[in-house]
Order: structure tokens, then sequence, then C-alpha cells
């Protein structure tokens, strides 16, 4: 990535993160919605704290420049990205707790069970899990009824147990049984890969593009998906948690399997190059309207937090 694609595409992120925070304050208020009875304000509180916290917002850019690849980037595709958020930060919230990872902080503040406490924090991840498929069912979400259900599916398909709740089962059990490569590679695809490929997958999907471009987006979120873990285990080795904004060294210190503990930095860093090359390669055919994703996708394996 040269310095001026990477420019580009740092501040084209900024915008849509600015855009899906937007989203997404909105849909974390107090205002009871239609079969609602109330909205608790500790567990709003909660939340908004596992949801406000800035980051880079990277899954929902994908879902918004996946669907302008097709001319869909309107608000369906930003409330598909918010609610695509919504599960990836109520993993986090529940990633985060003793019982799993055990981290006091996340994106450089305090987690939601250190904020508040461990109950408050299960039963603010169980509700952004259950707001994002509100969202996606929503006649708000102004798409044919069969793309919403079509979304509905592939997103639950993404989280559950055949996705990344399966994955982080497959990670707790690697911390007993030390898998092979190919366990590392599918419990990695579960964990992580699993929302990224849906990301990308969505933008077909909210545009109503043909089976083989859903197929091909598809392809490309799930070899940005091993990059972005193959990066993440290297930064949990190299990087310092004030850059991080969370423990580093974890991994290393709980003896679980990695690809870059099973082959080492270099190769590691090898396979990254292969990866991004691959996703390159599977948007060639949109051309220079595909330049952002592809510099998503270096973006992910240079990226230091």
């Amino acid at each position: 990535m040269t310095k001026d694609e990477q420019m580009a595409f740092e501040a084209a992120l900024l915008v849509r993160a600015a855009a899906i925070e937007t989203e997404l304050r909105l849909l974390l208020d107090g205002r009871t919605l239609a079969g609602e009875i109330a909205r608790p304000e500790r567990l709003m509180a909660a939340m908004r704290h596992g949801v406000l916290n800035g980051g880079k917002r990277l899954r929902p850019f994908l879902v918004m420049e996946s669907a302008a690849l097709f001319g869909a980037d309107g608000e369906a595709a930003s409330r598909v990205a918010a609610a695509l958020e919504c599960v990836h930060c109520y993993s986090l919230i529940h990633d985060d707790l003793p019982a799993m990872d055990d981290d006091d902080l996340r994106r450089g503040q305090p987690t939601v069970h250190r904020a508040f406490d461990e109950a408050t924090a299960i039963l603010a991840g169980d509700a952004l899990l259950t707001l994002a498929f509100d969202i996606l069912a929503d006649e708000a979400t102004a798409l044919p009824a069969e793309r919403r259900a079509a979304l509905v599916l592939a997103l639950a398909r993404a989280a559950g147990a055949g996705g990344m709740v399966g994955g982080q089962t497959l990670d707790l059990e690697a911390e007993r049984d030390r898998p092979d490569e190919a366990g590392i590679i599918r419990l990695q695809a579960m964990k992580t890969g699993a929302l990224i490929r849906f990301a990308c997958e969505a933008g077909a999907i909210i545009a109503g593009a043909a089976p083989q471009d859903r197929d091909r987006l598809a392809e490309f979120g799930s070899a940005v998906g091993l990059a972005f873990q193959l990066a993440d285990d290297l930064l949990d080795l190299t990087a310092d948690a004030s850059q991080m904004g969370k423990a580093t060294g974890k991994d290393a210190a709980a003896g679980k399997a990695t690809l870059v503990a099973l082959h080492g930095t270099n190769w590691a860093r090898s396979q990254l190059h292969g990866l991004v090359k691959q996703a390159h390669e599977l948007l060639e055919p949109y051309g220079e309207q595909a330049a952002l994703l592809k510099a998503a996708a270096s973006f992910v394996a240079i990226r230091n937090s």
C-alpha cells in the first residue's frame, strides 16, 4: 500500500466510523420501541459503554464498502453495519469476562464488567446480540423482506455455534488440548473470520447482487479474516498494552496455540503477504471501484493496534 493509498483509506475509515457512531448512538438511546416495555438505564449505560468507546469500526466499514461496490451504501447498509457492530461488541464484552479472557481494559478503557459488574456485563452483551437481529428484521432497514431475512440468517450462522461462538469454544479448548495447524485455522476462521466474512458478504446481500458476487465477496472476507487474526497474533507478541488499548502477551503466557507460535513471526509475515495478495486478486473484476476494499485488506496486515 502506498502512502497516498493509506491516507485515502484512513480518511475513508474515519468518515465511515463517524457515521456508524451516530447510527449506534441513535439505536442505543433510552427511548422504547413498539413492543418494548422499558429500557433500564443501567443496562443501556453498560451497552453504550461497551459500544461507544472508540474502535476503528472495521467491520462496519467492510459492510458499507462492500455495499458501495454495488451502489447500495445508503441508510439500510448503515443499519446493517450497526447491527454487525452490536454483535462484535457483545462478543468483546463477554470475551473480557473473568470466565473467558479476564481482561480489565478494552480500547484503553475499563471493560464493562469492571465499569459496572459481571452480571450487568453479561446482560449488556445479551441485549446487544438481540438488538442486532431487531435492527435487521425491522422495516426501518428499508430492504425487501427477503434480503432482510437473508441477512438475519447469514449473521446468525456467522455469529452462532457454527461461527464465532463455536470458534470461542474451540479457543478455550485449545488451552487444554493443543490443536494442529488445521485445527488452529478452523478455530480462527470461526472465532474471528466468520464476522469479517459476513461483513463483506453483507454488501452483496444488501444490494441484491448476483450469487457469484456474493460468493466472491464472502471469499474475500475469509481471506481478510484470516489475515486479521494472523496480524492480531503478531501484535500480541510485538506490541505493548498502550499501543493496543488492552493487555498483550496473554496468548503466549497462556500457552495458546496460534499459527505464529507454531511457525514463527517470519512465516506469519510471509503468510500475511499471501493472504493480502489473494484478497486483492478476488476483487480484480471490480476494478477501481474496489480500491478501498483492497486498501482495507492491506491495512489489516500492517496495522499496529
